[in-house]
């Protein structure tokens, strides 16, 4: 058995050959939104949102093949929400994984178009689970109604919105939470769960994925807190002690660096034992990856 390293590696390249092709050549789309979404798209990063949907599927027993559409849409949401999250009125970001940001290079009326197009793309790609690979439409029909829950208002959307409002200061830990679950975790629990639904999962199973991907998310997001104090620039292809100069509150600063990362490995412990009680086929490559999150330095 390969390591996660090794799965991860080998998993992103074959994600990223088939996410330069997800926008069909033989579309006439005029080249300035093709190239400002392909330049997002394409510049790197973990692809850990869409491995999930992929380790979920044969967690179960599925076809990964089916479930590639799936975790191509979730890639082009998660990008999406970084072209719109790195614009002046947003973060105001010059650099995103060491390149420069998509307004910095297209201007931002072309960002802010291409953002828009990956998040409508998303949907049109998750249909051909269905249309390519003949997965049950009721199946598809479920992934989708979630990509728009999770994704929009009472989901990332919704946690986006509260930390710009909570910009003002936040006073208690449970509202940083709130942000974090929807900001980073409600991504992640989609993900899982649009890997099982391609696999035929139970209702039981998918609610095991749905703490799995609660606590792991969380985790995630604590983690990233961490990294901006002790990270290092290079690996991470971004400022640290940026959350410090732009007074944003984090976990860290709620409760201190040794409990953080305390905070984290009990997620884990907690995400892993809802898989475990599951009662999954080949749980083994989520619980790596849950390992792998905790202990990422980038």
């Amino acid at each position: 058995m390969s390591t996660i390293g090794e799965y991860i590696a080998s998993h992103a390249e074959m994600l990223e050959a088939a996410l330069i092709q997800s926008l069909p050549p033989q579309w006439n789309v005029p080249v300035s939104l093709r190239e400002s979404m392909n330049y997002s798209l394409m510049a790197g990063g973990k692809r850990l949102r869409p491995i999930l949907v992929l380790a979920a599927a044969e967690a179960l027993g599925g076809s990964q093949a089916a479930a590639l559409p799936a975790a191509l849409a979730i890639e082009m949401v998660h990008t999406y929400s970084l072209v719109h999250d790195d614009l002046p009125a947003m973060d105001n970001d010059d650099y995103r994984r060491g390149k420069l940001t998509n307004h910095k290079v297209y201007g931002e009326a072309m960002a802010i178009l291409a953002g828009d197009a990956l998040l409508t793309h998303a949907f049109y790609s998750i249909t051909q689970c269905h249309k390519v690979h003949g997965i049950p439409a009721e199946r598809v029909l479920s992934i989708t109604e979630e990509l728009a829950a999770y994704a929009g208002a009472r989901g990332m959307v919704g946690g986006q919105a509260a930390d710009m409002l909570g910009e003002q200061g936040l006073t208690k830990l449970e509202e940083l939470e709130y942000i974090h679950l929807h900001k980073t975790s409600d991504l992640i629990v989609f993900s899982l769960r649009a890997g099982a639904h391609i696999a035929g999962a139970t209702t039981a199973q998918l609610a095991a994925l749905t703490d799995f991907g609660n606590a792991i998310g969380l985790a995630f997001q604590i983690q990233d807190d961490i990294l901006d104090i002790i990270g290092d620039e290079k690996k991470l292809g971004k400022p640290v002690k940026s959350d410090e100069k732009q007074q944003k509150v984090t976990y860290p600063y709620f409760i201190g660096l040794e409990a953080s990362e305390l905070k984290v490995k009990e997620l884990t412990e907690q995400a892993k034992k809802a898989l475990l009680q599951g009662g999954f086929a080949n749980p083994e490559r989520l619980l790596q990856l849950a390992d792998y999150l905790m202990q990422r330095d980038h």
